[in-house]
């Protein structure tokens, strides 16, 4: 957050409208929208109820009180897998459900009838291994067609699926599956990355050996050189092979009941176990994919995130599967073997919605509009921006060079704990702000407090805080367990196994709330500004500084293509602030860095000046595209870096540490 003598953040100023060509054929363009949402609350959420199948439809859409238990459609029951595969059979069997392509130009596609059949013929395995309801089965996969069925036959089979990032390590595997209490391990031979093979059942084997408890194991051969398996190993082709033909009956699910868990990435350290329930959820996911990204079913969607975290879970599997779309799944990196490698695929596929991360669209600029120019993109209709706030400098060339200046951009916030977006424009109704993600959306209930949990004014930096429930909950907030039952702050346990930890507050604490821990501001119409987290904020001599406003600024500066601001110890002043800089091609640095410190000075004073900017060709990401702040301030501090397991480019950090500290 923003502090004395920083001044305020900058707001998106400029109100760009939806082109009336997209608000004529947009989902959802009646402004009214959001009166209806407020005025009917909670039953408003039944529209997004109806969007799916049940087989017990839900009297009640809400149940709850001031405080938790709160509970979404209590009286309803369904089958996610049933959601978003069976029900599309009669009017679009034939459609394309999936298509993958893979790093090394390989792809495949299945339509929504052969993901019916395999899903079906995987589930019909998982049962015969001795999966049922409630069992956790642990998915270690890298972005193979794979990872979705199986995450379906799951849901099919009312199990509870943890899929664990590919990137992990052996002990991250191992922690989860313990944590998760998971007698079961779906994962493959290996996957390429950049050409090179990973060993990916190396890893699994070893994670194997680090429990206490007995595991089946299923591997997926696709590297298609031969797998060795020993006792308690199935492979996966046999296995679909054997149960051919074969059909499963989804089993029905109260709308409660647990769907999937989910552990975040660890980017901010003790990774959190999050558990999201299947009817509030799903409806969660497929009325935003609907109406935030404008999804209908003859659409091609492509969402460039790894299933690994909540947005491919959300926007690559449920939401669109739900509502009967065609979903992309690219198991490359963006830019092997060619920069302009997703801008092909864009061509190729004709796809209508593309969602990403600000982090990606920086790395899109610094290689050149050139890329992108090569290819027809004229099939784009919207695009969106997911995963951490977007400057608006970056907004700008998105909408410019990937949306022809035409297509509507939503910049979309939420998080892993809220399962689904809660703040966004709406395109075909709201007119956009670069550099501001919008208003809550409707039925959302949110507000910027201070340290007090009073509201600030429009223009004062504050925290984020969410005031009423949403459907997309997950059960430990939703029962009130796992973290504060009245405030909604997190506790240091995370309910793992039973959802059910002491709540951290007095029972005469205030009105319930959850914090996302998210600085942000609001404008006079509502629009909020996201600035980064709260414990990212960069406390200089008794000051605070918002690590999204340092880096806004710095990312305007003209030759700068992504830049990370993070705190470092200092003797003088406690911290100092270290800027990490990947320059567009060709800029010269000494000049570069003095119009950095200049700009910073002008836009928030002297005392926010970068103590150091360090240039470097990349920053360190995941793969889902996230900067790993902690391990900069790490570098910065010349501390041990921890695990790196995450990393996408963990090759740059040593390059890093050099810069840092040879500067």
């Amino acid at each position: 957050m923003t502090g004395e003598g920083s001044g305020r953040p900058r707001l998106g100023g400029e109100r760009i409208p939806p082109p009336e060509w997209f608000r004529r054929q947009a989902t959802v363009s009646d402004p009214d929208v959001y009166d209806a949402f407020e005025s009917e609350w909670p039953d408003c959420w039944r529209r997004a109820g109806d969007l799916l199948s049940w087989d017990d439809d839900p009297e009640t859409v809400f149940r709850g009180g001031e405080t938790p238990p709160f509970e979404w459609f209590p009286d309803g029951r369904l089958n996610a897998s049933y959601n978003c595969v069976d029900r599309h059979l009669d009017e679009r069997k034939n459609q394309r459900a999936l298509v993958w392509e893979g790093p090394l130009g390989d792809s495949r596609s299945y339509t929504y009838l052969e993901l019916h059949r395999e899903v079906n013929e995987f589930a019909a395995a998982l049962r015969d291994l001795g999966v049922g309801e409630d069992d956790v089965v642990t998915l270690y996969l890298p972005m193979v067609p794979e990872l979705p069925v199986a995450m379906l036959a799951c849901a099919r089979l009312g199990a509870i699926h943890n899929v664990v990032f590919a990137g992990f390590s052996a002990d991250a595997l191992a922690e989860r599956m313990a944590r998760a209490d998971s007698a079961y391990l779906v994962t493959c031979d290996g996957y390429y990355r950049r050409g090179d093979a990973i060993a990916q059942k190396n890893k699994a084997d070893n994670a194997r050996l680090a429990l206490d408890h007995d595991v089946e194991v299923v591997v997926l051969d696709h590297l298609g050189q031969g797998v060795h398996l020993g006792p308690g190993y199935h492979d996966y082709g046999d296995l679909v092979a054997d149960h051919a033909g074969a059909e499963v009956d989804p089993v029905a699910r109260d709308a409660a009941d647990s769907l999937f868990r989910i552990y975040t990435s660890g980017t901010t350290g003790e990774p959190r176990g999050v558990t999201h329930t299947t009817g509030g959820y799903l409806a969660h996911v497929a009325w935003t994919a609907r109406s935030v990204l404008d999804i209908r079913p003859e659409d091609t969607h492509w969402c460039s995130a790894d299933i690994g975290w909540i947005t491919g879970h959300s926007y690559i599997v449920y939401g669109p599967l739900a509502l009967g779309t065609t979903t992309v799944l690219y198991g490359g990196t963006a830019d092997h073997p060619e920069k302009d490698r997703l801008w092909k695929l864009v061509d190729r596929h004709a796809v209508d919605v593309f969602y990403t991360a600000p982090t990606a669209i920086r790395a899109f600029m610094k290689w050149g509009k050139e890329h992108p120019a090569r290819h027809d993109l004229s099939s784009l209709r919207l695009l969106g921006t997911v995963g951490e706030p977007i400057d608006e400098p970056t907004w700008r060339w998105y909408r410019e060079h990937i949306g022809g200046g035409e297509c509507p951009v939503v910049d979309t916030w939420w998080q892993t704990e809220t399962g689904a977006i809660l703040v966004s424009t709406l395109p075909g109704v709201d007119p956009m702000k670069p550099g501001s993600a919008g208003r809550p959306l409707p039925g959302i209930g949110a507000a910027v407090v201070d340290a007090g949990g009073e509201p600030v004014d429009p223009g004062e930096s504050g925290e984020l805080v969410l005031t009423r429930p949403w459907p997309g909950m997950p059960r430990a907030l939703a029962n009130g367990t796992g973290w504060g039952a009245r405030d909604g702050r997190r506790t240091a346990a995370d309910a793992d196994s039973s959802d059910s930890v002491a709540p951290s507050e007095s029972p005469d604490a205030g009105p319930w709330r959850y914090h996302p821990e998210d600085g942000a501001v609001a404008d006079a119409e509502g629009y909020l500004t996201f600035l980064g987290r709260i414990d990212e904020a960069v406390n200089v001599a008794g000051r605070r500084f918002s690590t999204m406003e340092l880096e806004s600024t710095i990312v305007g500066v003209e030759g700068v293509a992504e830049a990370a601001v993070v705190g470092a110890d200092d003797e003088s002043t406690g911290t100092a602030i270290y800027a990490y800089v990947a320059p567009e091609r060709d800029a010269p640095e000494a000049d570069l860095r003095q119009r950095i410190r200049d700009a910073v000075e002008d836009a928030i004073g002297a005392v926010a000046i970068p103590a150091a900017v360090v240039f470097t060709p990349d920053l360190p990401k995941t793969r889902s595209g996230k900067v790993m702040r902690r391990l900069l301030r790490a570098v910065a501090n010349d501390e041990d870096l921890g695990d790196t397991s995450a990393l996408r480019n963990p090759e740059i950090l040593g390059e890093l540490r050099s810069r840092t500290h040879d500067k």
